[in-house]
């Protein structure tokens, strides 16, 4: 990625979370608790699925993918926003900032169409059960994965193309706790309407399309399982998507609510509450939610601590 200053700034001043200096070594031992909590969660799973032969199923396969991007997605913001806390100016570099712009936005569109995969997945699962391995086989997991990140990888070119023609003249300070779309097109000095286009389509793309796709296999999922006779069968059949549907409905929720509204109507402020719950606190409960709901999860756990401790 090329990232050629095309603005008057070399550098920017992130305002981050809040403004009162007392609350800022508190924040820092809160976000640095919830990124240990990410990381360890995050890695445990990865772990976990690779070293339990009974998980290597296509869904634990895009699980651990999507661990993966939760990890990745964490390591992008929060490191820089701990340093920021315990810095008496949140300065960022002009090539720094447009560098975690573009890897921010590979992998929180790469969580939107993984969500999305996991949904078919279930899909599959739960109304075509007998022809489960046919289509879900490993080969179909791998290029489910590899779309995915051709996805992210063309968005985030595409938003940071862009952003890398705007010229940067006004005050240098980013009302954000990291570098996002919109709150570094509102410092322009240039025209941006193709990159306000750029976010209304492309976020379109990334945020409609993998709802659309994961409600109507949700729609399907549901009108499977009201077929079933026994109340324990229901029971597990829900249970299965109970997890998936949880973490969808924070994640696709939050960043609706950032990136498909007006300008006009959201306010910035209330931007860095939505994005805090996307990129901070969903890739730490993603973890907890499979784990802590998934049958087949707590019983590896519980051989591979038993494995560990009997060594």
């Amino acid at each position: 990625m090329d990232t050629g200053n095309n603005s008057a700034m070399t550098e920017f001043i992130l305002a981050g979370l809040t403004y009162w200096p007392g609350l800022q070594i508190p924040l820092f031992l809160l976000f640095l608790s919830i990124y240990v909590v990410t990381m360890v969660g995050n890695l445990s799973m990865i772990t976990l699925i690779g070293v339990s032969s009974h998980l290597h199923t296509p869904m634990y396969y895009l699980l651990s993918s999507l661990s993966f991007i939760d990890l990745c997605h964490s390591t992008v913001i929060i490191p820089k926003m701990l340093v920021n806390f315990v810095s008496e100016k949140n300065i960022i570099s002009y090539k720094g900032c447009m560098t975690q712009l573009y890897f921010f936005l590979i992998f929180v569109i790469a969580e939107c169409h993984m969500l999305a995969a996991m949904a078919y997945d279930r899909y599959v699962a739960i109304c075509r059960p007998l022809l489960y391995n046919v289509i879900m086989s490993n080969q179909v997991c791998i290029w489910l994965v590899i779309g995915v990140y051709i996805m992210a990888f063309v968005g985030a070119t595409a938003h940071t193309g862009c952003m890398l023609r705007v010229f940067f003249c006004k005050d240098n300070v980013i009302n954000h706790y990291f570098c996002d779309l919109n709150p570094l097109l509102e410092l322009s000095c240039s025209s941006i309407y193709i990159n306000e286009m750029m976010v209304v389509c492309l976020s379109a793309f990334n945020i409609l399309t993998p709802i659309v796709t994961i409600l109507s296999s949700y729609i399907f999922i549901i009108a499977s399982i009201l077929r079933i006779r026994s109340t324990e069968g229901r029971f597990k059949a829900f249970s299965t998507c109970s997890s998936h549907m949880a973490a969808v409905g924070v994640f696709f929720g939050s960043g609706s609510f950032m990136y498909l509204q007006p300008s006009s109507v959201s306010s910035m402020e209330q931007g860095k509450v939505s994005s805090l719950f996307y990129s901070i606190i969903v890739p730490m409960l993603n973890p907890l939610i499979y784990s802590l709901r998934n049958k087949d999860v707590k019983v590896a756990m519980k051989k591979f601590i038993e494995r560990r401790i009997f060594w």
